[in-house]
């Protein structure tokens, strides 16, 4: 329900803002970074990081996928890893 108030209704209003779709429909990058806490209650529902790994490897897109044991979706699991992410990018764009 939150992408409809978000994004517009519909799953194709979705479409252009989901990195899955999006590389099916052929858009590319080198690498991708994510983070997903294994205790997320949107996990296996509606993140499903999975598809997103079968997408990449389809597209040969390179994605580091940390599945970090024991967190959730909070502000905690974020700020706990925003510095690694901060890095990553910071090596790509210098």
């Amino acid at each position: 329900k939150a992408l409809g108030g978000y994004l517009g209704e519909g799953p194709e209003a979705w479409r252009k803002h989901d990195a899955v779709a999006l590389i099916e429909d052929g858009a590319r990058v080198n690498e991708l970074l994510v983070d997903v806490g294994t205790a997320d209650p949107f996990l296996e529902k509606e993140l499903r990081p999975e598809l997103l790994q079968r997408a990449c490897e389809s597209a040969g897109i390179g994605l580091r996928l940390n599945l970090r044991e024991g967190y959730d979706h909070s502000y905690f699991f974020i700020s706990t890893f925003m510095d690694d992410h901060l890095r990553w990018h910071a090596e790509r764009l210098s």
